[in-house]
């Protein structure tokens, strides 16, 4: 979906401080010729953006929205081409350490990018031993490692998820997992949680189980709208808002508002052309902020870009537009937190 001249937007309130508290950095190999995959998030992000590094994130960094700071998530790049397989995840956080100093330079804008990193450590398999892999991330963070997260999406039909993230149900319920996760709150570290709609439950036992643990739910939990769930994300939408009223009566866990451009929800902006105005896109995605902001607060919730994934939907000057419109109706401070405060706060930013 290339973006053309018919989709600028003006940028709305352009001076309001943000920060970004969820964006990736990534050079994959070419997509393969031929018609577009499913509408699977990874692999359809990785055609529209095979190569998303600095360069392209500081064009989108300086499209006209006030982005002081970002926060790196991690996405399996740039890891170690050998040594020990639990020590390979740490090569990205040396990768996005390098491309943070860069820009500590101001060379490349005034955004201090990856001023927090969230990196990879496989809890689920390797138990006790994750405390060796947070431990060197905390090495070689240069003081910027702030968490990990281990993604857990599943479902039982192929068609929702397609074949990259296939650990199985149950991950942050099992046992080894939760070795490696009791590791986390030692070290000062945060913990961000994405998986499925149906999945949520799985959250919320984890966050009463570890309640000194910061715990990040990332993309409002992702409902769901493709695969069997075509048609069906209205009806869920009850299931969905009661598993969020739940997650929130625990203080440790935040929220991020984003997420809504992935083909998963099945919204009709996903891949549509022309490309859905930041009008549209604010309805669509309504409930799911508005529901989320209600249950823990503007205290507790951040926006995020999720880029260059939320591509699929809308240009990176558009989705904040998309989130202005949508915090419209909130008080100065409350904006402050929901832009900026939560991120800082959450992350121990200091900027």
């Amino acid at each position: 979906m290339p973006q053309t001249e018919s989709m600028v937007e003006t940028i709305l309130e352009p001076d309001l401080p943000i920060v970004d508290p969820h964006h990736h950095l990534w050079d994959r190999p070419p997509p393969p010729p031929g018609p577009p995959p499913p509408r699977y998030a990874f692999e359809n992000a990785t055609r529209l953006k095979p190569r998303y590094l600095l360069d392209e994130l500081v064009a989108d960094l300086g499209s006209g929205h006030n982005i002081q700071a970002t926060v790196y998530l991690e996405c399996g790049s740039m890891y170690r081409a050998d040594g020990p397989e639990l020590l390979r995840p740490v090569g990205e956080t040396e990768f996005v350490r390098g491309v943070a100093a860069m820009t500590a330079s101001g060379g490349y804008g005034p955004t201090k990018v990856a001023a927090g990193i969230v990196g990879h450590a496989d809890l689920f398999n390797q138990g006790e031993r994750a405390a060796e892999t947070l431990e060197a991330h905390l090495a070689a963070g240069g003081g910027r490692f702030r968490g990990i997260r281990q993604t857990a999406p599943y479902d039982a039909d192929p068609d929702v998820i397609g074949g990259r993230w296939r650990l199985g149900a149950g991950v942050y319920r099992a046992d080894k997992f939760r070795q490696g996760f009791a590791a986390l709150a030692p070290l000062g570290l945060s913990f961000d949680a994405w998986l499925f709609e149906p999945q949520l439950g799985d959250v919320v036992d984890l966050a009463r189980a570890f309640p000194d643990t910061q715990i990040i739910l990332d993309h409002v939990g992702t409902p769901l709208g493709v695969g069997v769930y075509t048609g069906r994300r209205e009806e869920r939408f009850p299931l969905w808002r009661d598993n969020i009223r739940a997650l929130a009566q625990s203080p440790n866990v935040a929220v991020k508002l984003g997420g809504l451009a992935m083909s998963f929800p099945g919204f009709e902006s996903f891949m549509s052309q022309p490309a859905a105005s930041s009008e549209i896109l604010a309805a669509e995605w309504k409930p799911y902020i508005e529901t989320c902001i209600e249950a823990f607060g503007p205290d507790r919730c951040m926006f995020e870009s999720n880029f260059p994934v939320d591509f699929g939907s809308c240009s990176y000057a558009t989705l904040w537009n998309v989130f202005k419109r949508l915090a419209a109706g909130f008080s100065a401070d409350e904006k402050t937190a929901l832009f900026k405060g939560t991120a800082c706060k959450v992350y121990r930013l200091n900027l």
